[in-house]
């Protein structure tokens, strides 16, 4: 017999922060119990039953395609539901994502004009996924012990936690509702605590606007203009986070609870990550993923869940024409995808358009820190189709053959990185761009040697990482509702943004 919590039943409410409000008395009363469950199995205790608790659901019912805001529902790409219906999706952490559920159930009672239904469902939360960010209490358990709980609680199940809804692959079976979000409450879960170990920082630190990087050289300028902003008493940004969750507040703020937890890990995380953090999440987080499209895939598809406003690559390339200089900048506008790790996701002949509203700013961003003007960035960057691949030396391939493809596909620069991003970006409707800086010209014999890479990071990181975050400050100003693109979206789409 499964030993459950008091049952609460479902409820419908035509006040967004109402549904919130029970969406979170749900969340809480489950987490409760398992929490206190867990620690009568760690004291010893049997317990009357295998023990289970579900995530809250929401769900909307339409019977019809028409919204009662059709003007300011076709401006926006997210809110509304694809047709008549029974919508319904799992929701976790509402401390997390108070913000986003509160905006999507406004949309929602505002498009259709029904009441939402909240309720339990019956998606249970693995334990693994209900404990406190400092709770380790499987961790005092005897190996006998830690094998039982297999037995007594409910475990991760990955057949819960599969990407069919963001690939456009899920069919619901009869009778069952069609989904509200990409990801369901166990996807999210799972990509939340992947993001602790993978970046040593705790999720709530994330903003809305990321940076990727793969070179440690841009962190280390990302760190120190941090920290210049936290010596500004009139900079926009509160606080700068650093692995394990060491937390710098802006000059003349108080601390707050939880600050003096944070401790430098003894060795950075495999994708340490960084954040110049403001009240509304609007900051700025950079993350240095390393090299190879497998950590690009792999960071992407756990920030996805925090559904950010938009990630852009900063990274390096290798120039492919003989016109261009090291130092150059490279504006991708088309990505040949040679990386080979989203085939099965991402089929090959899905294009990857670029987004006008990041090319501008980060056109424009270009111009602003570089002071140059109009046709004459044409000097200093290069827009065109970027390759990305997963063979580090496909230089030395006999027979010339990724040369070839390159050159057919007219591309300009070559990374490992940009296109696994910007499809992911692209499959996880989070809008995307890329900026790279060349450093090498292989086919060309201008190959990095030491001093003059040493010379090379020195005069260009700086400037284009600046750029980087000036792009993002950019695309803040001109509002989060131009950017979320209709041209992200699919014919029947899920509501939530």
């Amino acid at each position: 017999m499964p030993y459950l919590p008091t049952f609460i039943p479902p409820s419908r409410f035509d006040d967004p922060a109402a549904a919130l409000a029970q969406v979170r008395h749900i969340y809480q009363n489950s987490l409760a119990h398992l929490r206190e469950t867990m620690q009568r199995f760690v004291d010893g205790e049997d317990l009357p039953g295998h023990v289970r608790a579900c995530y809250p659901f929401v769900r909307i019912q339409t019977g019809t395609v028409s919204r009662l805001k059709p003007l300011e529902s076709k401006r926006r790409s997210y809110g509304f539901v694809a047709g008549p219906g029974r919508f319904e999706t799992t929701l976790t952490r509402p401390d997390l994502f108070e913000d986003y559920y509160l905006e999507q159930f406004t949309l929602l009672l505002q498009n259709h004009g029904v009441a939402l239904e909240v309720g339990s469902s019956s998606q249970p939360i693995p334990i693994h996924f209900s404990f406190a960010e400092s709770d380790h209490l499987e961790g005092s358990l005897s190996a006998e012990r830690r094998e039982r709980m297999r037995d007594v609680f409910d475990l991760p199940d990955l057949t819960a936690m599969d990407d069919g809804i963001a690939n456009g692959t899920y069919e619901p079976r009869g009778g069952e509702p069609r989904p509200l979000a990409l990801f369901t409450a166990p996807r999210v879960d799972y990509s939340l605590h992947r993001l602790r170990h993978y970046t040593g920082t705790q999720p709530e630190h994330f903003q809305n606007f990321v940076l990727f990087t793969n070179y440690q050289f841009y962190i280390d300028e990302f760190i120190r203009l941090g920290h210049e902003c936290m010596a500004d008493p009139d900079s926009d940004y509160t606080a700068f986070v650093e692995p394990g969750n060491v937390i710098t507040r802006r000059v003349g703020m108080a601390a707050e609870a939880g600050d003096a937890l944070g401790k430098a890990p003894a060795r950075l995380p495999q994708m340490p990550a960084y954040h110049l953090m403001r009240g509304d999440r609007s900051g700025i987080t950079m993350v240095n993923i390393g090299v190879g499209p497998a950590n690009a895939k792999t960071i992407t598809d756990h920030i996805a869940v925090l559904r950010p406003h938009a990630w852009i690559m900063l990274g390096h390339c290798a120039g492919l024409r003989q016109t261009q200089q090291l130092g150059d900048y490279v504006l991708a506008h088309g990505y040949v995808r040679d990386d080979h790790v989203l085939d099965q996701d991402l089929p090959l002949w899905v294009p990857i358009p670029a987004l006008a509203e990041i090319q501008l700013a980060l056109a424009a961003a270009v111009s602003d820190i570089t002071q140059i003007q109009g046709s004459e960035l044409k000097r200093i960057m290069r827009t065109g189709t970027v390759a990305s691949t997963d063979n580090r030396n496909w230089e030395l391939l006999p027979e010339n053959a990724p040369q070839r493809r390159f050159s057919q596909s007219r591309a300009v620069a070559l990374d490992m990185e940009s296109a696994t991003i910007a499809g992911n970006g692209f499959r996880f409707r989070v809008p995307y761009g890329t900026l790279l800086c060349v450093s090498d010209k292989p086919l060309h014999g201008e190959i990095k040697l030491p001093g003059m890479a040493d010379q090379f990071y020195r005069e260009r990181v700086d400037q284009h990482l600046r750029i980087g975050i000036r792009a993002m400050e950019l695309l803040r100003e001109q509002g989060v509702d131009q950017l979320h693109s209709r041209k992200l979206r699919s014919f029947a789409e899920v509501a939530f943004q």
